[in-house]
């Protein structure tokens, strides 16, 4: 057992430096998108000189912010998938015992398939992304949650009716949801899930899951103090926010579906329109993010005034967030290492 643990560990502690291997040669291929709008070359302090300046400065920070959104994304998804690779997580050990309790409670005990919850709690231990990890059967009922008191507070036993199930079942492959509410913590959240086969026959034995912790990245987007009007919000692909620098909006399920720009981020598309956001002509920078087998959207909103939010500080902070992952992927790489 004590073998166990200690692959375990390793396994959870090399996920990150791995993932951000990846990312850094990436993100150093990446090219403009077509749509990216070129500064004004002229000195002319005219209305469209001002919408191009601002418009081209608003890119280049949508853009970051999107690169850092896929990254956070990515790690998610590695912690998952490689912690899914563990016997702990492939065994499913008390199976039985699920079909005992059947219309007496949502789950197994929690004293049942201790490896299993073990390594659910590492990951929440370890890694902030993710408010709450669990284990779906084939049929999508649940087989633990962590933390358990999550589980003890479901509303529902099983979960085949959610995308993130439908898109693990059609795709074989991990697949990012919408944002919902979490049926045990009744809070937004987006859930990441992996299907889970069996080595010897290749069958579906489950699905390994976690739902993303979404004040996480409020907290990131609100942290850059926007002033004047300014906004920026993540949304998924149907519109709805997943993270708002606008603490006071935070909390509210609104959605910016009827935005072009959000419809032309989630067809891939970047750049600035004008449009009217809630009766006021504002500039709407957007940028889609690669959210796994799923479209998102990263939307910078700013008074249509001359005026551009890309201060060089909040441009700074965004981009060190991006690096500061490369240098945890070197530390990590070194722990691997030794």
């Amino acid at each position: 057992m004590q073998n166990k643990n200690i692959v375990t560990k390793k396994v959870i502690y090399g996920i990150t430096g791995l993932t951000l291997l990846i990312l850094a040669i990436s993100l150093g291929t990446q090219t403009p998108s077509s749509a990216q709008i070129p500064p004004a070359m002229n000195g002319n302090n005219n209305n469209t000189t001002i919408f191009e300046n601002n418009a081209y400065q608003a890119h280049n920070y949508v853009k970051l912010l999107a690169q850092n959104m896929e990254n956070r994304l990515e790690k998610a998804a590695a912690i998952l998938e490689l912690t899914g690779m563990l016997p702990e997580v492939k065994n499913v050990t008390s199976v039985n015992m699920l079909e005992e309790t059947i219309g007496q409670q949502k789950g197994i005990p929690q004293n049942a398939d201790i490896p299993k919850r073990q390594v659910a709690k590492d990951i929440l231990e370890k890694y902030g992304e993710f408010q709450l990890v669990f284990f779906l059967m084939p049929n999508g009922d649940i087989y633990i949650e962590e933390p358990y008191a999550l589980q003890q507070n479901l509303s529902k036993s099983n979960f085949a009716f959610r995308d993130y199930y439908k898109g693990v079942i059609t795709n074989n492959d991990t697949f990012l949801g919408n944002v919902i509410v979490s049926a045990s913590s009744g809070q937004n959240q987006a859930v990441m899930a992996v299907p889970i086969y069996s080595e010897v026959k290749g069958s579906l034995t489950g699905i390994w899951a976690g739902g993303l912790d979404m004040s996480e990245f409020n907290k990131s987007l609100q942290s850059l103090n926007l002033t004047n009007n300014e906004r920026i919000v993540y949304v998924d692909n149907l519109g709805k926010v997943v993270a708002d620098s606008d603490i006071q909006s935070s909390n509210r399920n609104e959605s910016f579906a009827n935005l072009q720009g959000f419809k032309n981020a989630i067809n891939g598309k970047s750049g600035t329109v004008k449009e009217i956001v809630n009766g006021t002509e504002m500039l709407v920078s957007y940028y889609p993010v690669k959210a796994l087998s799923n479209n998102w959207a990263v939307l910078l909103i700013q008074p249509n005034n001359g005026n551009s939010v890309v201060s060089s500080s909040n441009y700074a902070i965004t981009n060190n967030s991006i690096m500061e992952n490369d240098k945890q992927k070197e530390m990590l790489l070194q722990n691997i290492s030794k």
